[in-house]
Protein backbone atom coordinates (compact mmCIF):
# COMPACT_ATOMS: atom_id res chain seq x y z
CA UNK A 1 0.00 0.00 0.00
CA UNK A 2 1.43 3.30 -1.18
CA UNK A 3 1.52 6.33 2.06
CA UNK A 4 1.24 9.78 1.82
CA UNK A 5 4.26 10.47 1.62
CA UNK A 6 4.58 8.03 -1.53
CA UNK A 7 1.30 9.98 -3.20
CA UNK A 8 3.02 12.88 -3.08
CA UNK A 9 5.61 12.34 -4.38
CA UNK A 10 4.06 10.50 -7.14
CA UNK A 11 2.01 13.39 -8.47
CA UNK A 12 5.62 15.69 -7.82
CA UNK A 13 6.61 13.74 -10.24
CA UNK A 14 3.96 13.24 -12.62
CA UNK A 15 3.07 17.12 -12.64
CA UNK A 16 6.28 18.15 -12.11
CA UNK A 17 5.64 20.40 -9.33
CA UNK A 18 9.01 21.79 -7.40
CA UNK A 19 8.74 22.52 -3.85
CA UNK A 20 7.99 25.86 -4.47
CA UNK A 21 4.95 24.64 -6.77
CA UNK A 22 4.10 22.26 -3.86
CA UNK A 23 4.36 24.91 -1.29
CA UNK A 24 2.30 27.68 -3.32
CA UNK A 25 -0.80 24.53 -3.68
CA UNK A 26 -0.99 24.17 0.11
CA UNK A 27 -0.83 28.46 0.46
CA UNK A 28 -4.22 28.47 -1.79
CA UNK A 29 -6.02 26.27 1.43
CA UNK A 30 -4.24 28.10 3.88
CA UNK A 31 -2.22 25.66 5.14
CA UNK A 32 1.66 27.05 5.89
CA UNK A 33 4.49 24.74 5.60
CA UNK A 34 8.44 25.38 4.94
CA UNK A 35 10.53 24.47 2.61
CA UNK A 36 12.58 22.22 5.30
CA UNK A 37 9.39 20.72 6.52
CA UNK A 38 8.25 19.66 3.16
CA UNK A 39 12.04 18.32 2.56
CA UNK A 40 11.49 16.07 5.37
CA UNK A 41 8.33 14.38 4.08
CA UNK A 42 10.21 13.66 0.71
CA UNK A 43 13.18 11.62 2.18
CA UNK A 44 13.82 8.35 2.29
CA UNK A 45 11.91 6.58 5.00
CA UNK A 46 15.12 5.26 6.84
CA UNK A 47 16.19 8.79 6.65
CA UNK A 48 16.74 10.04 10.25
CA UNK A 49 15.02 13.25 9.05
CA UNK A 50 11.82 11.75 7.52
CA UNK A 51 8.56 12.90 8.47
CA UNK A 52 5.44 10.55 7.83
CA UNK A 53 2.70 12.85 6.11
CA UNK A 54 -0.44 12.87 7.20
CA UNK A 55 -3.73 12.95 6.16
CA UNK A 56 -4.15 16.44 6.72
CA UNK A 57 -1.55 17.27 4.14
CA UNK A 58 -2.41 14.81 1.63
CA UNK A 59 -5.99 16.36 1.59
CA UNK A 60 -5.04 20.04 1.73
CA UNK A 61 -2.47 19.15 -1.05
CA UNK A 62 -5.21 17.80 -3.40
CA UNK A 63 -7.95 20.19 -1.89
CA UNK A 64 -5.31 22.81 -3.53
CA UNK A 65 -4.67 21.19 -6.07
CA UNK A 66 -7.95 21.84 -7.69
CA UNK A 67 -7.41 25.09 -7.30
CA UNK A 68 -4.21 25.59 -8.35
CA UNK A 69 -5.11 23.63 -11.86
CA UNK A 70 -8.96 25.14 -11.89
CA UNK A 71 -9.04 28.53 -10.01
CA UNK A 72 -11.27 29.21 -7.31
CA UNK A 73 -15.30 28.66 -7.37
CA UNK A 74 -17.25 31.68 -8.35
CA UNK A 75 -19.27 32.97 -5.56
CA UNK A 76 -22.59 31.86 -5.97
CA UNK A 77 -25.52 34.45 -6.59
CA UNK A 78 -27.11 35.90 -3.82
CA UNK A 79 -31.12 35.82 -3.82
CA UNK A 80 -32.05 39.70 -3.81
CA UNK A 81 -35.57 39.11 -3.95
CA UNK A 82 -36.12 40.56 -7.10
CA UNK A 83 -36.30 36.91 -8.95
CA UNK A 84 -39.30 34.93 -9.64
CA UNK A 85 -39.29 31.59 -7.31
CA UNK A 86 -39.09 28.71 -9.96
CA UNK A 87 -42.05 26.43 -9.75
CA UNK A 88 -43.04 23.06 -11.63
CA UNK A 89 -45.82 23.07 -14.15
CA UNK A 90 -48.94 21.49 -13.80
CA UNK A 91 -49.59 18.33 -16.05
Amino acid sequence: MLSNNDILKKLRVALSLRNEDIIEILALVDFKISKGALGDLFRNADHPGYEEAGDQILRNFLNGLIIYKRGKLPEPKTNTGDEKPITKKQH
